[in-house]
């Protein structure tokens, strides 16, 4: 099993796309993902589905001591959600004392996925490095950091490998990390200069296939699709296929064996996955 948190302390840098569309990769392989969204904006929730109640979200995980598998929520395309809502803005104010907060979402996938051990875990982190952000990256085994190929994200990205260097002292290990550059236009200059620098401070680490400037990728989440739902022959769905390709090829995503694809509940069912925590 992979648990990956898809995190980036710098907003619009196709965050919530790489995990969206990821996700969905892995589902088009009988793969089955489990998305997690710890972002209180609820970009990835509100693409999957109906917008839930407070008590129907991770929130409720945090707030209420619900299992996880209680909030859990079947996606169309073959892939289940614990939905995000805006009460997560409360969560750092609320239970940001304390380590034992930072490790609740790991204990509480532990719990969820105990039947199910070989499941892939995306975790679409907040952009603000808080109890949310934190927690996602402790309950994930690696961590994917989408660049933009622009200026500011470039020194975002120099950030946050600073960041991750100082938590592996709390976590007393390395945490293992892939730089993948979104946005990128190969008619500029500037995006190959970019990819340049990025290459040279992190070597292998920067994954070799880039996820293309797509008029598909900004429209698919205006008409709440992943990318190749939206527009399967287009350059993103290409580039997120390839994208996939090179992490189960290098090992950063575990190749567990297929899963039968998560089919809609009956009405007014609940799923749960790997039953309740």
């Amino acid at each position: 099993m992979t648990r990956l948190a898809v995190f980036n302390q710098k907003g619009g840098v196709g965050k919530t796309t790489t995990a969206l569309n990821l996700g969905a990769a892995l589902a088009r392989r009988r793969r089955a993902p489990l998305f997690v969204d710890l972002d209180a904006q609820a970009h990835l929730s509100g693409i999957l589905g109906p917008a839930p109640g407070s008590e129907e979200s991770v929130f409720a995980f945090y707030s209420d001591g619900k299992p996880l598998g209680s909030v859990v929520r079947p996606v169309p395309f073959g892939a289940e959600l614990v939905p995000a809502h805006a009460e997560l803005m409360k969560v750092d104010s609320l239970f940001g004392k304390g380590p034992r907060i930072l490790y609740r979402l790991r204990e509480g996938l532990d719990a969820l996925l105990a039947r199910e051990p070989e499941r892939s875990v995306l975790i679409d982190c907040c952009p603000i490095l808080g109890v949310l952000a934190l927690s996602g990256v402790f309950a994930a085994d690696r961590v994917l950091v989408p660049v933009s190929a622009d200026y500011l994200a470039v020194r975002g990205a120099l950030a946050l490998e600073n960041t991750l260097k100082a938590l592996e002292h709390v976590l007393k290990r390395r945490l293992e990390r892939r730089y993948v550059l979104t946005r990128f236009d190969a008619r500029r200059r500037m995006a190959h200069d970019i990819e340049a620098e990025l290459r040279a401070r992190f070597g292998a680490e920067l994954c070799e296939t880039r996820i293309a400037e797509s008029v598909g990728l900004a429209e698919s989440p205006f008409h709440k699709r992943d990318i190749f739902s939206h527009a399967p022959t287009s350059r993103g769905a290409q580039d997120y296929a390839r994208l996939l390709d090179e992490l189960l090829a290098t090992g950063f995503i575990a190749d567990a064996a297929p899963a039968a694809a998560v089919a809609p509940p009956p009405a007014g069912e609940r799923p749960a996955v790997g039953g309740a925590a």
